[in-house]
């Protein structure tokens, strides 16, 4: 006679299935957190796509409050002066508003506003291979005051895959404003946390730099994360469906006689 013992079987379920359960919960929210991250990203993206042409405002001066990502490519005006040194951003240009594409430099320069406090502007493009005559003209920023429109970056921090910065060229990988702006000689404590890509308009003369070379990319990768926790879930349910048959109906068990 076969004897079974579904009482005893769900016992020993009974840790199994409050930790499958803890487990399956974490999973199932982050995946939903994922979602809810989603639908901002997209939001956002769809607002700087939307903002990007519109009128400029007052570019926001250092510590008047905390900028988050809704700032990044936020269309603003600066009133100033530009003052001297450059630092440069390494690029590459595959889809140019300009003639020049391939590697190359972004320039940026100090410039100090009218309030006092300094920002970084990124007055465009300098590709690999130009000239010294014509990389020295077109690094002499223009004098007197002036009034500035472009798009707002956010400062970026390296992390540890980019690659170090050449600081005898004044050559960076990541937008480090600070780390720039230290190398310049100048004060963090009215530096703005961000630099200003110029419109393309502000491109001189001569087509060096070559402005308006803003790259409006996000990184979006929440739907890809979202459906790794949703499979990681249902894995989940699957190895403990399939456990719990093992125990509720093992096979081959043996049968005894009374």
């Amino acid at each position: 006679m076969r004897h079974d013992q579904p009482m005893g079987g769900l016992k020993k379920l009974l840790f199994p299935a409050v930790a499958a359960a803890l487990a399956l919960g974490i999973l199932l929210n982050l995946g939903f957190w994922q979602l809810n991250r989603l639908e901002w990203k997209q939001n956002l993206i769809a607002k700087v796509e939307a903002g990007v042409t519109k009128s400029p405002v007052d570019a926001p001066a250092p510590r008047s409050q905390s900028l988050g990502e809704d700032f990044d490519y936020l269309r603003v005006k600066v009133t100033g002066e530009f003052l001297k040194g450059n630092t440069f951003y390494y690029t590459s240009l595959s889809d140019p508003v300009g003639q020049a594409e391939g590697p190359g430099l972004m320039a940026y320069a100090p410039f100090k506003t009218q309030e006092g406090w300094t920002v970084l502007i990124n007055r465009g493009f300098l590709p690999q291979g130009l000239d010294g005559e014509a990389r020295d003209a077109a690094l002499n920023a223009p004098d007197g005051q002036m009034v500035l429109t472009g798009l707002l970056r956010l400062s970026e921090k390296p992390n540890w895959t980019t690659p170090t910065p050449d600081a005898s060229d004044r050559i960076w990988f990541a937008r480090d404003t600070g780390a720039m702006a230290q190398l310049l000689g100048l004060e963090n404590e009215r530096l703005a946390p961000y630099s200003i890509d110029l419109d393309a308009s502000f491109t001189p003369e001569g087509g060096f730099p070559q402005a308006g070379e803003t790259i409006v990319r996000f990184k979006n990768d929440h739907l890809g994360y979202a459906l790794t926790w949703f499979g990681l879930a249902a894995t989940l349910i699957g190895v403990f469906l399939t456990y719990a048959a093992s125990v509720l109906w093992p096979r081959n068990k043996a049968v005894e006689d009374d």
